[in-house]
Parts: structure tokens; sequence; C-alpha cells
């Protein structure tokens, strides 16, 4: 299962409202999608055609909905797997309450290294024979550090022969839960209760094999409904194209594609991009077919769609259960800053007080997630003639009306404590982009194609460009190049380097 809710469509877009002849698949292939058997042609709810409009092609779009998949919408990879690897580590304390509190550190130091390689994470295909390696080895690795802290707790080897017998006993049934429940999702994808809708970007040699496999083997769970590729190739495709890349955003919403698969398209990798961070396309589950022989994934064992190697591209957007992470990190973070610095908060604005006078707070229009403007708050360290100073003044490093006390602020970066309230407001983030102005926002987006995508994930109190090195009069491509990096290579821990190496800036006094 794919880690998108899973959809069915009993028959897909065709083109120009024709039957597509696949080359040497031996069928027709209507829409992309096989025939509806008749035994199931009552569960669908029959839509009528969409003529869609804009796009490059005339393309016609019937298709109904599945009730069986509606249903199961909701389901996520890890929903399949998680609950039977739980229950299966729980197991021993049914026989024994002797070993509870080594039991359930074993259940979740087992499922933390299921986690963290990517054993709960969506695979097209799916196997136990794939996975066994990858399960033993967390199994034992987990298993052994738990042994080792009972072995020191209680020195008797009855006492640790009795929890190693449990410990083994749960890796057993997991393995074969494991094995159950891989088993019931390929049925559930043959019997297509449940799967995704995937669009194939990309319309040459390997967009047609990709269609003829997921024609034939459902157990993918993926539904092909249509194929988009560069305008070039709209003439010499060897899948015919329900649209160009320009068409991506429509298609993806009126077929209600789920999942996109990079399939060597005819355009730049920057084009490609700019399309796939659209709103509704940056919502899919992107696939790749890799370039190069031998490329294989990042989690140990290659994925594939019909012996076509396929990698699962990591997120390009914080979304989901990453987001809800993120974001209670940032409240905690935020929460306990503001308690704790209360009395520098004090002091800096007493401060800001004496070296300016009234009006301690500097208020100013930034720009947010998705391009929202906001009011940024901050400790003021001088007064700008007027708004449009205030808007459009690029850099007051070297301004002398900069004070020593605002000067020293703004080089240990306690002038941006007060942002730690646009945090908690939800305006801001621990980590992210920084943010900028209206007038500079609409300048560099137009000079640099990637600065716009900064704009994906909420900003920054402090960002991966500017621990970097990148503050200043620094060359604003090389910004938005960190900035989109950290978007797309998310994870805590990064963060958590980022705000160390921030605290260690701020000791050495390496702000503006």
């Amino acid at each position: 299962m794919s880690g998108h809710p899973a959809t069915s469509h009993s028959s897909t877009p065709s083109f120009g409202g024709e039957e597509i002849d696949i080359p040497g698949d031996g069928a027709r292939l209507y829409g992309g999608a096989p025939p509806v058997p008749q035994a199931r042609e009552s569960e669908a709810q029959a839509e009528p055609k969409v003529e869609v409009a804009g796009l490059g092609t005339t393309a016609v779009l019937p298709y109904a909905r599945s009730r069986t998949s509606s249903r199961t919408r909701w389901l996520r990879a890890w929903m399949m797997v998680a609950p039977v690897d739980v229950v299966a580590l729980l197991v021993p304390l049914v026989l024994s309450q002797s070993y509870w509190r080594g039991t359930l550190a074993n259940a979740v130091l087992t499922v933390t290294l299921f986690a963290v390689g990517g054993l709960y994470r969506p695979r097209r295909h799916v196997s136990i024979l794939d996975e066994l390696p990858s399960l033993s080895g967390r199994l034992l690795a987990a298993a052994s550090v738990v042994a080792i802290i009972a072995a020191e707790r209680h020195a008797s080897v009855t006492y640790v022969g009795g929890f190693m017998r449990g410990v083994a006993l749960s890796a057993l049934l997991v393995i074969l839960g494991r094995a159950a429940s891989r088993a019931f999702t390929v049925l559930s994808r043959k019997r297509r209760w449940a799967e995704h809708n995937a669009l194939i970007v990309g319309g040459g040699p390997i967009g047609l094999e990709l269609a003829r496999l997921l024609r034939r083997y459902p157990q993918y769970g993926l539904r092909f409904v249509g194929c988009v590729d560069a305008s070039s190739r709209q003439g010499n495709a060897a899948l015919p194209l329900s649209g160009t890349l320009t068409d991506l955003e429509h298609l993806v919403r009126l077929t209600e594609c789920e999942v996109l698969i990079i399939a060597d398209p005819d355009c730049h990798e920057s084009t490609l991009m700019e399309t796939l961070l659209q709103p509704r396309s940056s919502r899919c589950d992107l696939w790749a077919v890799p370039r190069l022989w031998g490329s294989r994934s990042h989690n140990g064992y290659p994925d594939h769609i019909g012996a076509f190697p396929i990698v699962k591209i990591g997120d390009i957007s914080l979304t989901g259960p990453r987001w809800a992470i993120k974001r209670a990190s940032d409240v905690l973070f935020a929460a306990v800053a503001l308690l704790l610095l209360s009395p520098v908060l004090l002091l800096c604005a007493i401060a800001t007080l004496i070296d300016g006078g009234r009006g301690i707070f500097f208020y100013q229009e930034r720009i947010g997630r998705y391009g929202q403007p906001f009011k940024v708050i901050k400790f003021r360290s001088m007064r700008p003639v007027n708004e449009q100073e205030s808007q459009t003044n690029w850099s007051i490093a070297h301004d002398n009306r900069v004070g020593p006390i605002g000067r020293f602020m703004r080089r240990t970066s306690l002038d941006e404590l007060p942002q730690l309230w646009n945090i908690l407001r939800g305006d801001m983030s621990v980590v992210g982009p920084r943010p900028e102005r209206p007038y500079f926002v609409e300048k560099f987006s137009a000079e640099y194609p990637n600065y716009a995508a900064r704009h994906r994930v909420p900003v920054g109190l402090t960002g991966l460009a500017q621990v970097s090195g990148l503050r200043g009069d620094t060359p604003i491509s090389d910004r938005a190049r960190f900035d989109n990096y950290y978007i797309e290579n998310w994870s805590l821990w990064l963060d958590v380097k980022v705000v160390l190496r921030t605290v260690s800036e701020v000791f050495r006094a390496g702000g503006r």
C-alpha cells in the first residue's frame, strides 16, 4: 500500500475518448486501466464523462468510484503492519508479567528501529522475503540492547534466560505476522480493494512499459489513469498523452491522482521540479525510475514494478505526520524558551528602551508559508525614515543610525527573540527559511527560479542557510538552494543540528 489513502476507479481517462492499443500487450488499454470485471460492476458508482477544457488534448475523462475502495481511503502503509508488530512484541506479557519492563522496552526499541529502517514505508513490490534480512537484523539488535541492560540490572542467568525466551517468541511472531499482513496487502491489491490512481510523467518507452505493467499486475497497488510529458513529445510519444506538463495540476484533480511516477520525461529537471512543486502535485507520492543502471533504494532493499527499478522520492513538502511532529516540537521549544529566557527578554527590552526610547518592538510585514503575509516581531535596533525604507532597504548592517546596543543585539541575534511569539502563533517555525519582505520576495522570485519553492514550509527563526554562513550580503541563489535542501531532507535531527549551530553562532556573536 502507498503512504496516501487508497482510491479505486473502475475506469479511467481515455485519450481523445478512444481506446488505446498498447503494442505487444495483447489487449487494448481503455484509458490506461483494465476493464471492470462483471462480478464487481455493481460495486462501481458511475459518474458522467467530463470534457477537460484547456488541456493539450481533447481528453474525455470517464471514471467511476469503487465503493469498496472509498471506504479504505484513510488507510496508510504503516497501518497494515505496525499494529501487528506491536501485538506480536507484547504477546510475552500474556504468558508472564515477570519481565514486563524489559518486554515494553524491547517493543518500543524494535518499533523505533523498524521505523528508522524504512520498514513502515510504502512499497510497490511487497514480499516478506525482501524484508526478512532487515527485519531479522533489527529484531536482533533491539533484543541485544535490552538483554545487556537486563543482565546488568539482574545478575541472574535464570532471569535473563526467561526474558530471552519471551523475546525469541515475540520475534518469531513478528515475522509470521509480517508474512500474514503482506499476504493480505497483496490480496487486497489484486482484488482492487485498495489501490491508488497513478499518473505517469513521461511518454517514452519506459512510460509505455510501466503503463502496460500496471494494467497487467494490480498487485502493485496502482491504477494507471493517464500520462503527461513535455509538449515537444506530444507528436512522437510512445504512449498517448493526456496532456502536457502544464496540464498536470488539472489532471491530478480530475483523476483524483495520488501517485506520480517519473519515467524519463522529455524536459529539463528544473522544469520538471517547477511542475511537481505545484500545490496539488506536491501532495502526491512521488516515485521515479532511476536513470542509471544499478541504482538502488536507500533503505537497504530495492523496490520495483515488473523488474523496472523504482525509488520513492522523499516528501518535497512537510505534510501529514512529519508536519505534526515539526509543529509539536516548535510549540514545545517556543513555550520552554519563552519561559527560560524571560529574564533575557526583559533585559533586552530595557536596553532597547534606553538606546532608542519608546517603542521597543518593531513590527514588519514578511511572507510566510504559501506566500501568506504576517507581521514579524523584533526588538527595535533603529528607526527607519519611513515605511518605504523599512520595506525596501536590504541591509542596515553598516547604518550609522544603529546604536551600540542595537548593533550588539543584532550581532548576537538577541533582537530575534520576540519571534518566539510568532512561533507559538503558528506564523513561523523554529527552523526554516528566513522570512523576507514582500518587495524582495517578488524581486527574488522573478530573478531566481527556485526561490519561490522555499515557501512550501513555514519560515523559521533560524535556518540551515544562516548557520552555513549565508547571512547579510550573500548570494540569494545559494540561500535558496540551502533552504530547498533543508525542506527536501527534513528530519527532527536536522532541526536539532541547526538549533545547536545557531546557539554556537550566538555565543560567537556571528550575526549581522
